[in-house]
C-alpha cells in the first residue's frame, strides 16, 4: 500500500498530470510564503526593542516574556485561521486562498509598521501590536494548508521536491530576515534601531506584497484539485473520517516547529543569557537560514526516491540525542564560533527532518479534505508546542536557573515526532 493511495482512495482519477511544473508554480508559493514568513521571523529578532517600545516593564525578563508572549499569541489565532482558511481552500480553490492569506498579513504587517510605542498611546500601543499580531496568525493559520496542497498536487513522481519548497521558503524567509537584522544592527546606533531601524523590515513586506499577490495570480488552479469530488463539509469530512492523519500529521509538526523557533531563539539566548555581541548573533542565524534553504529541497527529493519517513526518523534521532550535549558545549564556552557550529548543524539535521514533511502530510489526507487536513493539524501543532517555544524556553531557564533547559523541551518534542513517524509506518507510508 503506497502513501498515495491510502490519501486518493475516496478520489476520482485526477486525469493527466503535470509531470514538470512551471518554474513559477514554485515561485508563486515560495515568494508569498517567504513574505509572510519573513515577517514572523522579524519580530522574533526584534523582540527586546518591540519589549522596550511596546511592552515596558521595571523588569527586563518580564518584559521580554510580554513581548515573546505577543509573539506566541499570534499562534493561538492560527487554529482559527486553519479551519475557516482551510475549508475555504478546500471549497473555493489553493489559488483562491493564496491570494487571500497574503493580503491578511500584509495589513498585520502595515499595522505594526506605523503603530506608535507606549510612550505615545500607552497600552493602545500595546493591544495595536497584539491585534496585528493575530491578523498575521490567522493568515499564516491557512497560509500553510493552502500552499503545500498547491505545491503537493503539481506532480507525484516528485511530490516530495515541489512539497518541500513550503519549508525551503521559510527559510529563505529566515535568511531575509536575518540579514536585515545584522545589516540594521551593523549600520544603525542603538538609538536609530529603536527609533524607527526596525520598523524597516514590515516596511519591506508590506512594499512587495503586491508582485506575490501578482505572481499568485497568474497561477492556474491544480489539476487535482479540479478533477476530485466535491465534499460539502472538508471539516466534518476531516473530524470524521481522517482522525488517524490529523494525529500523526500533527505529531510530525511538533519537533519541526520546536526545532524551527529554537532556532529562532538562539540568537536571544546567545544575548541575553550567554552575553554574546548581537551582530554576530544575526549572522549565526543567516548561515542556518541559508542553510535550510539549500538543503530541504535536496532532502525532498531524495524522499520521491527512499520514502517519506527514513531521512526524518534518522534525523529526529540526532536531535533526540544531540541536543543536550551540544547546548553543554556551546554553554560552557561560549564564542561566536561555537554558536556558528550550532547553528549550522541545527540548520542541517532540522532541514533534514523537513524535507520530506509537507508531501507526507499532504499524502496523509484525500484531495478535498486536503486543505482543511494540513491547516488544522499544522496550525494546532504549531499552537501548542511551536509559537510559545521562546517564551517556554525564556520561562524555563528562569524558573530552573538552569540555561540547558531549552534542550529538554527540544528532546521531548523530538520524542513525539518519532512516535508519529512510526505510527506512519505502520499505516504503511515508507
Amino acid at each position: 500500500m503506497t502513501a498515495s493511495s491510502v490519501a486518493d482512495s475516496n478520489v476520482k482519477s485526477c486525469g493527466p498530470r503535470q509531470l514538470v511544473p512551471r518554474g513559477h508554480v514554485i515561485a508563486a508559493v515560495a515568494i508569498g510564503n517567504a513574505i509572510e514568513w519573513f515577517e514572523i521571523v522579524v519580530f522574533g529578532y526584534f523582540a527586546v526593542i518591540v519589549a522596550e517600545l511596546f511592552f515596558p516593564s521595571s523588569n527586563s525578563t518580564t518584559s521580554l516574556l510580554l513581548t515573546l508572549s505577543s509573539f506566541g499569541i499570534a499562534y493561538v489565532m492560527r487554529p482559527l485561521g486553519a479551519v475557516v482558511l482551510g475549508v475555504y481552500t478546500d471549497r473555493k480553490g489553493r489559488k483562491a486562498a493564496l491570494q487571500l492569506s497574503i493580503l491578511l498579513m500584509a495589513l498585520g504587517s502595515l499595522t505594526i509598521a506605523v503603530a506608535p510605542t507606549y510612550s505615545t498611546t500607552g497600552i493602545a500601543a500595546s493591544i495595536l501590536v497584539v491585534a496585528a499580531r493575530m491578523l498575521q496568525g490567522f493568515s499564516v493559520g491557512g497560509e500553510f494548508g493552502s500552499a503545500t496542497a498547491f505545491l503537493a498536487e503539481q506532480t507525484e513522481i516528485r511530490r516530495g521536491f515541489f512539497a518541500s519548497w513550503q519549508f525551503a521558503s521559510q527559510g529563505f524567509a529566515a535568511l531575509l530576515a536575518t540579514g536585515f537584522g545584522a545589516v540594521i544592527t551593523f549600520t544603525l546606533t542603538a538609538e536609530q534601531v529603536g527609533a524607527w531601524g526596525w520598523r524597516i523590515p514590515f516596511m519591506f513586506a508590506v512594499a512587495i506584497v503586491p508582485i506575490g499577490f501578482y505572481i499568485r495570480q497568474r497561477v492556474s488552479e491544480t489539476i487535482e484539485f479540479q478533477a476530485s469530488r466535491h465534499v460539502s463539509s472538508p471539516l466534518r469530512s476531516v473530524l470524521l473520517h481522517a482522525k488517524a492523519g490529523l494525529l500523526i500529521s500533527l505529531g510530525l509538526v511538533v519537533l519541526g516547529t520546536v526545532a524551527v523557533y529554537t532556532i529562532l531563539f538562539l540568537p536571544i539566548y546567545a544575548v541575553r543569557i550567554l552575553s554574546l555581541p548581537a551582530p554576530n548573533s544575526f549572522a549565526a542565524g543567516f548561515l542556518t537560514g541559508a542553510t535550510q534553504f539549500a538543503l530541504i529541497p535536496i532532502f525532498g527529493g531524495i524522499s520521491d526516491r527512499l520514502g517519506r519517513t527514513l531521512i526524518p526518523i534518522v534525523a529526529a534521532c540526532a536531535i533526540l540525542f544531540g541536543v543536550y550535549p551540544i547546548f553543554v558545549w556551546l554553554s560552557a564556552e561560549p564564542t561566536i564560533a561555537k554558536l556558528l557550529v550550532v547553528q549550522g548543524l541545527f540548520g542541517i539535521v532540522t532541514a533534514a527532518y523537513l524535507g520530506s514533511l509537507p508531501a507526507l502530510m499532504a499524502e496523509l489526507f484525500p484531495v478535498r479534505t486536503r486543505g482543511t487536513g494540513l491547516s488544522i493539524s499544522y496550525a494546532f501543532g504549531v499552537a501548542i508546542f511551536g509559537g510559545f517555544t521562546p517564551f517556554v524556553h525564556v520561562w524555563l531557564i528562569a524558573e530552573t536557573g538552569n540555561i540547558l533547559a531549552p534542550a529538554f523541551y527540544v528532546a521531548l518534542a523530538a520524542t513525539v515526532s518519532l512516535s508519529s513517524l512510526v505510527a506512519a509506518r505502520h499505516l504503511g507510508f515508507r
